[in-house]
């Protein structure tokens, strides 16, 4: 007989230890190891490998194998067909994550009934709620589709077999972390019961071509759930981002096999569910206040999209000895790196100053493409100078105090003509070869000295 032994588990990296320890040797993480048991396989079985046998593929040049593009399926939300990169690829698997509360299990089932509405079947298994309890929730987003098929389901055996028996073309599974296989001892949510259910539903959904959505826990810090090889087994990796209080949703690839890692989606929650948001630059600049010092418009990518996002900035005088520098929104080691850059090439004064960056709407900006905008801000507010209300900031700001080349320069400026901007302030290197939209100025700048001349006037 198969002998019984166990072994500890460390639950958020997925070390494996003979014997317990208070820290994980291998993330540093303290009363993570968790004792889990495994059989043995029985000795004298071993897995031969038969030639004769045709359902073994074999290697074949790259050359020889047949390129067939598959058309994606679309459903009636452009955002969420642009994060997933242009749309649902058949026989993928893609987890979502997010905060507790901040509407994943609204967004798939929402999805779920536009997929149905267009004739295909739908599986939504949920492991956290109970038919009765989705049902309430479908009702309130009007969802009355007959091809929506709904499951309470914690038991990953009768999962398979409930896929076997419907055949449907899209399966919803919330969440991960409530599913288990018998055959492993752990808790539902460990590494091994994670691991083991996530390669279960890779295999259905390579092998009968399904289209897999798994819904995963974060952890305070945000990441998700659980040992980081569950991103790497599935195709897909989306974070639901935003303020629980606040209406606006931010769905965000940071992995995606079939389309660019970058893309970004905008989401309002309402009473009737959540709606897309076509153009964000907007609603990131309806409540801008014009003509105040510290605030400035920058131009960013989120993937093949531009994005106008105001960047606002406090600079007050301290008379402690070392003053603060916090961020949110940006990269808070850009802060006193810029600001050093302001006052060795500038000459600003800015070493007795606490400061303070917000990105407005609640947007995470991590190209250097801002570097500019952020240091023109920083400027005003330290001046108390506004910067006009018409213009637009791009730039990469080096250590020597030059302002570097940007990509995308086109479509950025070609955002800020449409909602009425006149001016853009960009690198020099980016003017020239291309054919700007009419009635909107470019202004060229060298180094960040001659951006505030041209911004602050002086």
């Amino acid at each position: 007989m198969a002998k019984t032994k166990s072994k500890f588990i460390c639950q958020e990296c997925g070390y494996e230890s003979a014997k317990w320890m208070g820290k994980c040797p291998a993330c540093g993480a303290w009363n993570t190891m968790t004792e889990e048991t495994i059989k043995a396989a029985s000795p004298g079985r071993r897995t031969t490998f038969n030639h004769s046998n045709s359902t073994v593929q074999k290697p074949s040049p790259i050359t020889q194998i047949e390129n067939a593009k598959e058309p994606r399926i679309h459903t009636r939300s452009k955002e969420f067909n642009r994060v997933l990169g242009s749309g649902i690829v058949k026989g993928s698997l893609v987890l979502i994550g997010g905060d507790p509360g901040i509407g994943k299990s609204t967004l798939l089932l929402q999805i779920s009934a536009q997929l149905a509405d267009n004739g295909n079947e739908v599986l939504y298994i949920s492991g956290e709620e109970s038919v009765k309890q989705t049902k309430l929730r479908a009702d309130r987003l009007n969802i009355t589709s007959d091809k929506l098929y709904v499951l309470a389901e914690t038991d990953m055996e009768y999962i398979t077999k409930a896929i076997e028996e419907t055949n449907p073309s899209f399966v919803i599974v919330d969440s991960i972390q409530t599913v288990y296989q018998s055959e492993v001892t752990s808790a539902p949510g460990s590494v091994s019961q994670v691991r083991e259910c996530t390669a279960e539903l890779m295999r259905i959904a390579k092998t009968k071509g399904i289209a897999i959505f798994i819904v995963g826990h974060v952890t305070k810090e945000g990441s998700i759930a659980g040992p980081r090889i569950l991103e790497h087994m599935v195709d897909t990796v989306l974070y639901f981002e935003g303020e629980r209080h606040h209406t606006y949703r931010i769905l965000r690839a940071v992995k995606n096999r079939f389309g660019s890692t970058n893309e970004m989606g905008i989401f309002e929650m309402k009473e009737s569910g959540l709606e897309e948001v076509l153009n964000p630059s907007e609603i990131f600049l309806e409540e801008r206040s014009k003509g105040a010092a510290g605030s400035t418009v920058v131009a960013s990518m989120e993937g093949t999209r531009p994005v106008l996002v105001e960047i606002q900035a406090l600079i007050s005088p301290t008379s402690f000895g070392n003053p603060r520098r916090m961020a949110t929104g940006i990269d808070h080691n850009r802060v006193p790196l810029l600001m050093a850059v302001l006052e060795k090439r500038v000459g600003l004064l800015l070493q007795n100053q606490d400061a303070y960056l917000k990105v407005a709407g609640g947007v995470k900006l991590d190209e250097p493409a801002i570097d500019l905008a952020v240091a023109v801000s920083i400027a005003s507010s330290f001046k108390d100078v506004p910067s006009k209300a018409t213009d637009v900031i791009i730039g990469e700001v080096g250590l020597t105090g030059e302002v570097r080349r940007v990509s995308r320069i086109e479509q950025r400026v070609v955002e800020a003509e449409k909602l009425g901007f006149k001016r853009v302030i960009l690198p020099e290197a980016n003017i020239g070869g291309w054919i700007p939209p009419a009635g909107i100025e470019m202004i060229g700048v060298k180094n960040v000295s001659e951006a505030l001349q041209k911004t602050l006037g002086g």
